[in-house]
């Protein structure tokens, strides 16, 4: 039987999910603030989706590694605003906020290590 994934593939999502969660999580812990487990929790339901399926979706539709990066980042800062209103009943605004402000960081920070180190 044929992996659907090469190994190469899923270290990297290990690598890049352990790297956002880092990143993500106490931010998500103290901002919002909750426990570990939902501070953990929102980034845990959207990075697949950003790293699998939004990569799919823009080589069908051919739309470029910037729309697409975009598009995924828009996604997840969506569902986690979503994410946190409904699990831990903050207003929409302040959900919204943190998770532009998580996911800003996590991108940033994911970008200049890549670019400076070579890692995530």
């Amino acid at each position: 039987m044929t992996a659907v994934y090469p190994r190469t593939v899923l270290l990297g999502w290990v690598k890049a999910f352990v790297f956002t969660q880092l990143v993500e999580g106490p931010m998500y812990r103290r901002l919002v603030p909750t426990r570990w487990g939902l501070a953990l929790g929102a980034s845990t339901i959207t990075h697949p989706f950003v790293w699998f399926a939004f990569p799919w979706l823009g080589d069908v539709l051919d739309l470029g590694w910037t729309t697409t990066s975009i598009l995924s980042e828009v996604f997840a800062v969506v569902v986690e605003a979503l994410f946190f209103r409904t699990t831990c009943a903050i207003g929409w605004r302040r959900a919204a906020l943190v998770s532009i402000v998580a996911n800003a960081a996590s991108v940033s920070l994911g970008l200049l290590a890549r670019t400076m180190f070579g890692i995530v």
